[in-house]
C-alpha cells in the first residue's frame, strides 16, 4: 500500500504546477508548528522575525514549512526538499493559500450557511467539505472570520484545506462579497472601543494631479458629495458607504494618464469615515478595496 504522504505530495505538486501555493497540514487541519529557530516569543513576534510577507516583516529564511500560509510555495524543489519531506511525513492534508493564487474562498461551515450563500451570493465553483461547502471565486481580497454565522472569507493571509477541484465555473469577486467583510468589521470595533482620528488632509489640487483629465471643479464637487454621503451615516453603514464612494470616484479616473491625486482623495474619505466613528484602519481598508474594485 502506498504511504499517504505520497498522495499528499502528488496533490501538492499538481497544485504548485498550476500556480497555487501549497503547504502541509498536520492532524486537526492545523499548520505544522514553528521550528525552535522560529518559535514565537510573544503573540505578535517570532524569534526569527517572521516571513517577509507576513504582518511582521523579517529576515526568516527557514527551510521548513513554518509560519502557516506564509510558508506556502509553488516551488517544486522546496516541496520536495528534505525539510519539507520530513514535514510531509507528519502531514495529514494539503492546504493552499487562496490569495496567493488570486482566489477567494467562502468557507460555509454548515447547511444554514450554504442556504444563506445560495440566496445572497453569486453562484461559483463549489467544493464539498465535511460539514458544508467551499465556494471559490476569482480574485483576492482581505480575509475575515465569522462574517456571518458559519461563514469565513479566506483569501489573503489565510489558508484553506485542499478537498479537490470541485464543480462549476468560477465567478469573479463581486462587491456583495467584499461588502460582507466591511460590514463585519463595522460590527466588531477594536477592543475598548479605541478609535484613531485622522489628521486634517491636504486639499486636492492640480499640483498633485498633473495627469488628471478632469477639471478641478469636477473633482472637488464629486469629492464633496461623496464626503457628505459618508458623514450622513452617523449610526451605521459608514464603512460600506466609504467603500462605495471610493469605488465610484476611482472609476472616474480609469482613463486618465495619471497621476490623479488619488492618495489625497483617499485621505479625505478616511477622515470623513473616522469622523462618524469608523476605526481608522477599517476606513483605510474600505478605501483601498473601493479603489481596487474600480480597476
Amino acid at each position: 500500500m502506498p504511504h499517504p504522504m505520497h498522495h499528499l505530495i502528488a496533490d501538492a505538486l499538481q497544485l504548485a504546477a498550476a500556480g497555487v501555493p501549497v503547504l502541509p497540514l498536520r492532524e486537526g487541519k492545523g499548520p505544522l508548528g514553528n521550528c525552535p529557530a522560529c518559535e514565537k516569543i510573544s503573540p505578535t513576534r517570532s524569534r526569527c522575525g517572521g516571513r517577509p510577507n507576513m504582518r511582521t516583516p523579517g529576515p526568516c529564511h527557514c527551510p521548513r514549512p513554518c509560519h502557516a500560509w506564509a510558508a506556502a510555495t509553488t516551488d517544486q524543489q522546496v516541496i520536495l526538499s528534505q525539510p519539507w519531506l520530513d514535514a510531509w511525513r507528519e502531514a495529514r492534508a494539503v492546504a493552499y493559500h487562496p490569495g496567493g493564487a488570486g482566489l477567494t474562498v467562502l468557507d460555509l461551515d454548515n447547511a444554514d450557511a450554504v442556504a444563506w450563500a445560495s440566496e445572497h451570493m453569486p453562484a461559483t465553483r463549489t467544493v464539498a467539505t465535511t460539514r458544508g461547502e467551499h465556494w471559490i471565486y476569482l480574485g483576492s481580497m482581505s480575509s475575515s472570520n465569522a462574517v456571518k454565522p458559519g461563514v469565513d472569507v479566506k483569501s489573503l493571509m489565510q489558508y484553506a484545506r485542499w478537498l479537490g477541484p470541485g464543480s462549476g465555473t468560477m465567478t469573479r469577486l463581486t462587491d456583495a462579497i467584499r461588502a460582507i467583510v466591511i460590514r463585519n468589521e463595522e460590527a466588531n470595533p477594536p477592543p475598548n472601543g479605541e478609535r484613531l482620528a485622522s489628521s486634517t488632509p491636504a486639499p486636492w489640487s492640480r499640483h498633485v494631479a498633473t495627469g488628471c483629465r478632469h477639471t478641478e471643479r469636477y473633482i472637488t464637487d464629486g469629492l464633496t458629495k461623496g464626503l457628505a454621503k459618508i458623514r450622513a451615516h452617523v449610526e451605521s453603514g459608514a464603512g460600506s458607504q466609504t467603500f462605495g464612494v471610493a469605488r465610484f470616484l476611482a472609476k472616474q479616473h480609469t482613463r486618465c494618464p495619471g497621476p490623479c491625486g488619488l492618495d489625497t482623495i483617499a485621505d479625505h474619505l478616511i477622515a470623513a469615515a473616522t469622523s462618524v466613528g469608523v476605526p481608522d484602519d477599517y476606513a483605510a481598508r474600505a478605501v483601498t478595496r473601493g479603489f481596487d474594485a474600480a480597476a
